[in-house]
This record gives structure tokens, sequence and C-alpha cells, in this order.
């Protein structure tokens, strides 16, 4: 039988920085069992689109999710990042006590 996923590769990427604003690529790849090479391009589209605001912090990376901007769907425009991932992540247990957008 073949493997899927009901989310996409961006969004499972969205839910692996949501977890961890600070987590390598190397992680993101293992977790969501893709490259490397895949989850930086994933990284770079969500980064470009706004998604997302990566900020250098010494060798590392450091994420923030612009939970306010709506989805990409037209259909889903009425939503926001911020609502989809908290049905999808457990935002007690984020940084700073979860998001608000």
């Amino acid at each position: 039988m073949e493997r899927w996923n009901f989310l996409t590769n961006h969004a499972r990427v969205l839910v692996c920085i949501a977890h961890d604003p600070g987590v390598r690529l190397r992680d993101i790849a293992a977790a969501l069992s893709i490259t490397e090479r895949t989850a930086y391009g994933i990284v770079t589209d969500l980064t470009a689109a706004g998604y997302v605001v990566k900020d250098k912090n010494g060798r590392r990376n450091r994420y923030q999710i612009q939970v306010h901007l709506p989805l990409r769907e037209a259909v889903s425009r009425e939503r926001t990042i911020g609502e989809v991932l908290e049905l999808l992540v457990d935002t007690n247990a984020w940084p700073l006590g979860g998001f608000r957008g």
C-alpha cells in the first residue's frame, strides 16, 4: 500500500518549527523522512512566502511563524496559519505558552 499523508510537507515542516523554533534542517528531514535538501527548499519556500521569518543565531537558525497570515488556498483564506497550527500542535507546550496572531 502506498504511503501518504493528510498534510503536505510544507504543513508538516510548519508543525516541526512550531514544536521547536530552533529545529535544525537535519532534524526536520529525519522527522519527516525527507532529504535535508528538500527540508531546506521547503523552509526557503515558507520564508519567501512570508510565513516564516528566519533569524540567524550564531551558527544556528531560529524560526518565527507569522501566525496572523492567511492560508494560501482561496477557500481557506478566512483562516490564519496560527488557527490551523492550534488544531495540529499542543500550543500550551510551545515556548512562551503558545501564540496568538
